[in-house]
C-alpha cells in the first residue's frame, strides 16, 4: 500500500487526502494550524461559496490564469461532481444569485465538517500543529528518457522539529500568501523552488482597490447593487462587469471590484487607470434624460439638491451635485440641457482613478505561484521531481469571485490525490 503525505489541511489538501485514501493509499495529512480548514471558515463572509453551478463549459470563462491547464482536473471533478460530493457527505447545498453555491445552513463550518467527516471515514491520519520544514528529495538513476529531465524523487518530508517522515508521494497543498492568519505564508513556494520549480511572481488578487479621489472616502460604507464598471488602460479594456460594489475608507471593494482587481494585477499592478462606474446601466443616455426630465417636472419648483433623491442613495447626492457642477440651490425648471448632460455623465460615467490594491492581508486569493508548465496537467505531478504533486492555490491558477477558486481547489486536489495513489479515474 502506498503511503502519501499531504502537506496542508485546506480545501485542496483535504480533498486530495480523501481522494488518495479512496484510491487505496495510506494517507497522512500534515497541518500546521490547530485545526483544518481555517481559510474555508472565513470564505464568503463565513458562509463559504464553495463552487458555482454554471454550465461546466462556462467554468473556464471565469478562470483568469492558465485555464487550459485545468481541463483534465476539472473534468475529473467538475462543479456538479463537487456539489454531489458535499451533498453525499451530509452538507446540503443551495444555489443563489450568480449561480453561487452555499451550504443551506449558511455556515462554512458545515463544509469543513463534511471534509473532516470524509477523511475520518477514509481513515486519513490528520496531524495538527505539525509544520513541515523541507521536502526529502533523493537523486535517482535516470532509467528512461522521461526521467532524464527529472531532478530526483521525493521520499518524504522533514518536520520543523527535525523528524523525518517517509512517503511514496507528497502532495503540496499549502495555499498562497493571502490571509496569513490562516497559515498561508507561502511555504509551498519555497519548497517548490528548492525542488527546482519556477515560481511565478505572487500578487494579492480578489483584493480591494485604492483610489486617488478623496470624495470616494466620503461614501464609506455605501453599497451599490446592479451597477456596471469598466476598467481600462488608454483605450484597452481591462475588465467589464455588472454587480455589487462597496465604497471604503481607502477606495472601493465588493464582488464586482474584487473580480476586476484580478485582471488589473495580472498586467497593470500599481499603474493608475480609470474605473468608470455606470450607476444606471439599465438605461441608455436618452432614457435616463427622459427619466430626469420627468422627475424635474414633478418637482419643478424644488431646488436641484432636493429633486434627485429618486435617482440616488441619499449619501451619494452631495457628491453627484458637486461633480455635476450644477448649483444645489438652482430650481430644477432652470436647469439647462447642458447641465442635464453633465448630470447624465456623472450617472453613466462616474470615474475614479485606481492607484493600486490593498495587500495580501485583505486579498481573498494569491495570483501567481508554481509554474504550471512544470506540472503534468493530467496528474498534477511535478515534471521535475518524481512523486511530488501539487494542488490548489500554490499553483499559478486563479479565477474571479463566485466559487471558482474553491472549485479549482476541489478539482486539482481530487486529481492529485487519485494520481498519487495510482488510482484509475
Amino acid at each position: 500500500m502506498k503511503h502519501i503525505i499531504v502537506v496542508g489541511g485546506g480545501a485542496a489538501g483535504m480533498m486530495a487526502a480523501v481522494s488518495a485514501a479512496r484510491a487505496g493509499a495510506e494517507v497522512t495529512l500534515l497541518e500546521k494550524n490547530e485545526k483544518t480548514g481555517k481559510k474555508i471558515y472565513i470564505t464568503g463572509k463565513g458562509r463559504c461559496n464553495l463552487t458555482n453551478a454554471c454550465e461546466p463549459e462556462d467554468f473556464f470563462q471565469n478562470v483568469i490564469s492558465n485555464g487550459k491547464f485545468l481541463y483534465s482536473a476539472f473534468y475529473q471533478m467538475d462543479n456538479r461532481a463537487a456539489m454531489a460530493f458535499f451533498e453525499n457527505a451530509g452538507c446540503r447545498l443551495k444555489v443563489e444569485r450568480g449561480e453561487r453555491v452555499f451550504p443551506v445552513s449558511d455556515h462554512s463550518s458545515d463544509v469543513i465538517g463534511a471534509l473532516n467527516g470524509r477523511m475520518e471515514r477514509e481513515h486519513v491520519k490528520v496531524c495538527l500543529n505539525t509544520c513541515v520544514k523541507e521536502l526529502l528529495i533523493e537523486n535517482q538513476e535516470k532509467e528512461s528518457t522521461e526521467e532524464a529531465s527529472r531532478k530526483g524523487s521525493v521520499k518524504g518530508v522533514v518536520l520543523s522539529d527535525g523528524r523525518k517522515m517517509e512517503a511514496d508521494a507528497v502532495i503540496l497543498a499549502t495555499g498562497g500568501k493571502s490571509y496569513a492568519s490562516t497559515g498561508a505564508t507561502g511555504d509551498g513556494y519555497l519548497f517548490a523552488e528548492t525542488a527546482g520549480h519556477t515560481v511565478k511572481e505572487v500578487k494579492p488578487a480578489l483584493v480591494p482597490f485604492t483610489v486617488k479621489e478623496s470624495w470616494c472616502m466620503e461614501l464609506q460604507g455605501l453599497s451599490l447593487k446592479n451597477v456596471s464598471v469598466l476598467l481600462k488602460s488608454d483605450k484597452k479594456k481591462i475588465y467589464e462587469g455588472f454587480g455589487e460594489m462597496l465604497f471604503t475608507h481607502f477606495g472601493v471593494s465588493g464582488p464586482l471590484i474584487l473580480s476586476a482587481s484580478s485582471y488589473y494585477v495580472k498586467k497593470y499592478a500599481d499603474m493608475q487607470v480609470p474605473l468608470i462606474i455606470d450607476l444606471k446601466p439599465a438605461l441608455t443616455r436618452e432614457q435616463l434624460d427622459k427619466r430626469i426630465l420627468r422627475d424635474f417636472e414633478e418637482n419643478k419648483n424644488r431646488q436641484f439638491k432636493n429633486a434627485i433623491d429618486g435617482l440616488l442613495p441619499a449619501k451619494m447626492i452631495p457628491i453627484i451635485i458637486r461633480l455635476s457642477g450644477i448649483s444645489p440651490e438652482k430650481k430644477v425648471n432652470e436647469v439647462t440641457k447642458k447641465e442635464r448632460n453633465n448630470l447624465i455623465d456623472c450617472l453613466k460615467n462616474l470615474t475614479l482613478t485606481v492607484t493600486g490594491t490593498r495587500g495580501f492581508q485583505e486579498a481573498i486569493i494569491t495570483q501567481g505561484g508554481i509554474c504550471v508548465k512544470e506540472v503534468n496537467p493530467s496528474t498534477m505531478e511535478s515534471k521535475l521531481v518524481k512523486g511530488l504533486y501539487f494542488a490548489g492555490e500554490v499553483l499559478d491558477l486563479d479565477g474571479v469571485t463566485g466559487g471558482f477558486n474553491l472549485q479549482i481547489a476541489w478539482s486539482t486536489g481530487y486529481l492529485a490525490g487519485n494520481s498519487a495513489a495510482g488510482g484509475t479515474l
